[in-house]
């Protein structure tokens, strides 16, 4: 795992240059730098050395010294490829990096289709003047880029590209209004008006000037497996295994996230058959009532007699805050904090570590699937008798100061009944963020016309729509899957992670174990409003009943309740001298209006609230360039707003 960034320029890039958007992603790789520059090229690197520790330098390049790459990623079946090249290239390392080097060789831009893993990397070839750049299936590993006439530059990083040209500090009001909407920015897009991201499951080369990027992976969920549930079940068990076996390739220790709930345990126990020595798992606690999950970690650990580190968490935004936006690169939501922490902890002993993210998305974990499904029956009665009876009796219900509260749960299923298809979906997911209405209020007149008739969810619409999924259970998982998933979830991962030079991998993000998920029938997956169906069965074999029959929550989930003080001191300080109000975002009244019904716990705007907070510490270090700690001392300046 490594960070990457280069400059193709044909002024010719600067050493300089080179080293300094390879100093901001020290932290990204910790052990090794490297810098080349040729010519109109320029690439750097910075290591984390996990396999072929020796010589695993980079850049690197092929025997001829025509081809150079930069790599950030693994590739769990090197081994593999480099015996079918091995007849007709010599190896001088026992990297996984050359393996990409060679195949390329072989097979230029169809390279992508052999490896199995996540990657971002470059390869440019000298004797075709062009730049081949690729990202990995599901969009595990992170590349960024920008081109200023014929300039072209990437990196791992957003805060890499900055450092080369400051005044890419441009805020994009669409990607701000999408995040808004959904809490994620999907690619193309980012922060930044002039940066882009490349998305998951695509190459781009740069050549003579021009950019062009292709699709080289789509998942598809039909044709179905046609086993009985029991056939399905004995595949499915294999096809994790091989997908754990494979992600333990490394030749430093591995070690596993150990949350207590299903996707890590299952991982833990796995991995536990495959391992001769006990395993060190590592498991996070937020101590807060009946929230902590300890009990079920231990559990599992007892049972696979793993070497079990455990840090209770007691999380702090207004300490950290800054330090996640500037590691993240763009708002985000406080997931962030616990994994920041369990990575801290988990670094201390272990390069790599191996979790359970992804699980959600390939069997069905969120309320929302069945939701959308109680939807779609609940919309079949006509619209006057829910417009103007059901609905009038759901008004008479008290909301209650809790967003997943039942009456909640009953607005939310009597709003989505009104909508259809992907636009349902798409609601179902802004609901508790800044629906229409919230939007509406929210931004101000100059800040709609500049975005225009930009759709902030039409991605999710477009995926949902596409004919490479027909049931609506596939449908939504398709559109998490390759649009949410990669810039939440796994966004952060990366981020925390490599925030202390820990390299984190996810079987259940292998592009295989995904393509056969996907090809599961929904109903071995969401029956009823009972989720993960085919996968609880499966875990019968391998993790305690109490463990299985526990209630879903998030890591995070205390997390509101554990630091409701400095959430109230955040809206002080940010919201109530808003910068985006300032500069012509924000209407200061709406801001007022959710600030006060929240306070008052008249309405809970807790998600609403924090989008807004974590934007506005975003816009200020990262478009205004203030420094992290002008805001560390600005938040200890603060004191709890009284309620």
């Amino acid at each position: 795992m490594c960070g990457i960034c280069g400059k193709i320029d044909p002024h010719g890039p600067s050493e300089e240059e080179i080293q300094r958007m390879a100093a901001v992603l020290s932290h990204r790789g910790p052990d090794d730098e490297g810098i080349f520059v040729r010519q109109n090229v320029g690439f750097g690197h910075r290591r984390l050395s996990v396999i072929a520790i020796e010589d695993g330098h980079q850049p690197m390049s092929n025997e001829d010294g025509n081809l150079w790459i930069t790599f950030n990623g693994e590739i769990y079946n090197f081994r593999e490829i480099r015996e079918d090249l091995k007849r007709d290239h010599a190896f001088k390392t026992k990297s996984d990096t050359e393996v990409i080097l060679h195949l390329y060789a072989e097979k230029r831009e169809k390279c992508v289709q052999d490896l199995r893993g996540m990657f971002a990397f470059a390869i440019y070839d000298f004797r075709e003047k062009k730049l081949f750049l690729a990202r990995d299936h599901l969009g595990q590993k992170p590349v960024y880029y920008f081109q200023d006439g014929d300039t072209f530059a990437f990196a791992s990083e957003i805060k890499s590209l900055l450092a080369l040209n400051p005044k890419l500090r441009v805020l994009d009001g669409k990607a701000l209004y999408e995040y808004l909407t959904l809490r994620i920015i999907t690619p193309p897009r980012s922060m930044f008006r002039n940066i882009r991201k490349l998305p998951p499951g695509h190459f781009l080369t740069y050549q003579n000037g021009k950019i062009t990027i292709k699709r080289y992976w789509r998942l598809k969920y039909e044709p179905k497996l046609s086993g009985d549930f029991r056939e399905t079940l004995t595949e499915l068990e294999k096809q994790l295994q091989s997908a754990v076996q494979y992600h333990l390739v490394s030749d430093v220790p591995i070690g596993a996230f150990l949350s207590g709930g299903m996707d890590s345990s299952l991982v833990v126990a796995i991995m536990s058959k495959l391992i001769q020595q006990p395993i060190k798992t590592f498991s996070g606690d937020l101590p807060y009532k009946n929230y902590s999950e300890i009990p079920y970690a231990i559990m599992v650990s007892n049972k696979y007699k793993t070497e079990n580190h455990r840090l209770s968490i007691h999380p702090s935004l207004l300490r950290l805050l800054p330090d996640l936006v500037w590691h993240l690169d763009e708002p985000s939501d406080p997931l962030s904090v616990c994994m920041y922490y369990i990575s801290e902890l988990t670094r201390k002993h272990v390069k790599v570590v191996l979790g359970g993210d992804g699980g959600d998305e390939l069997f069905g974990g969120y309320d929302r699937y069945y939701g959308n499904v109680f939807a779609n029956y609940y919309g079949r009665l006509p619209d006057l008798l829910r417009q103007h009876v059901l609905g009038r009796i759901l008004n008479l219900i008290p909301e209650g100061f809790w967003y997943r509260s039942l009456s909640h749960k009953l607005r939310w299923l009597h709003q989505m009944s009104f909508f259809h298809g992907g636009e349902r979906y798409a609601k179902s997911l802004s609901y508790f963020y800044f629906s229409d209405v919230y939007r509406g209020r929210l931004l101000t007149q100059s800040f709609k016309k500049s975005i225009g008739l930009f759709d902030p969810e039409e991605s999710i619409k477009s995926y949902f729509e596409s004919d490479n999924a027909k049931e609506l259970i596939d449908k939504m998982l398709y559109a998490d899957t390759m649009i949410r998933m990669p810039d939440h979830p796994i966004m952060i991962l990366d981020r925390m992670t490599m925030a202390h030079g820990l390299e984190a991998r996810s079987p259940f993000l292998d592009h295989k174990l995904v393509e056969f998920c996907a090809a599961i029938p929904p109903r071995f997956k969401v029956r009823g409003n009972r989720r993960r169906y085919i996968q609880t069965e499966l875990a019968k074999k391998y993790l305690p009943v109490e463990l299985i029959k526990r209630k879903k929550q998030g890591f995070s989930s205390p997390l509101t309740y554990l630091l409701a003080d400095e959430f109230r001191s955040l809206y002080k300080i940010f919201l109530n001298g808003s910068h985006l109000v300032r500069d012509g975002f924000f209407n200061s009244s709406a801001i007022e209006t959710l600030l006060e019904e929240h306070l008052n716990r008249k309405l809970d705007h807790g998600n609403r609230l924090w989008l807004l907070c974590n934007a506005e510490v975003w816009y200020r270090i990262c478009i205004e360039n203030e420094s992290r700690d002008k805001i560390r001392n600005l938040l200890s300046t603060g004191t709890p707003l009284s309620i």
